[in-house]
């Protein structure tokens, strides 16, 4: 059996691949983790022990759009669970969801694990309307 981790670049795609780590291990499974960043996903970082652990990089490319990448692999890797990060949403956001998730959600042919942030901790998303000068850490 296999488990897929979408992973994006943001603080809610690396909390994907934890919890997958966790699935695969709970469950005995091997873990695909799809790497839909630029960057490489280091595993060094991350408790692999008593995993098999593939990345795949594949960002989506041309016409593909990210869940379409996704749910290709879904069904070459035969896989039996997904795992995705979601961002935190507003009262009035969370009427929707963002497209990838929500498209994932309501297309993905297995089941589908939604992780996020816990509530203390801000989202990846949170610097975005700060201007830039004031995200600088140095004085």
């Amino acid at each position: 059996m296999t488990i897929i981790a979408a992973v994006t670049q943001d603080r809610e795609g690396r909390l994907a691949l934890v919890e997958g780590l966790k699935e695969a291990r709970q469950f005995g499974d091997a873990l695909v983790a799809i790497n839909l960043g630029i960057t490489p996903v280091h595993l060094e970082n991350f408790d692999t022990e008593g995993v098999q652990v593939t990345v795949v990089d594949h960002p989506a490319r041309d016409k593909d759009t990210p869940s379409d990448v996704i749910l290709d692999e879904i069904e070459k890797q035969q896989a039996t669970r997904l795992i995705i990060g979601v961002k935190r949403r507003t009262p009035v956001g969370k009427a929707l969801l963002g497209s990838f998730s929500q498209h994932l959600l309501l297309h993905a042919p297995i089941p589908v694990l939604a992780v996020k942030l816990p509530e203390d901790e801000l989202p990846s998303s949170a610097l975005d309307h700060i201007p830039p000068k004031l995200r600088s850490t140095q004085g």
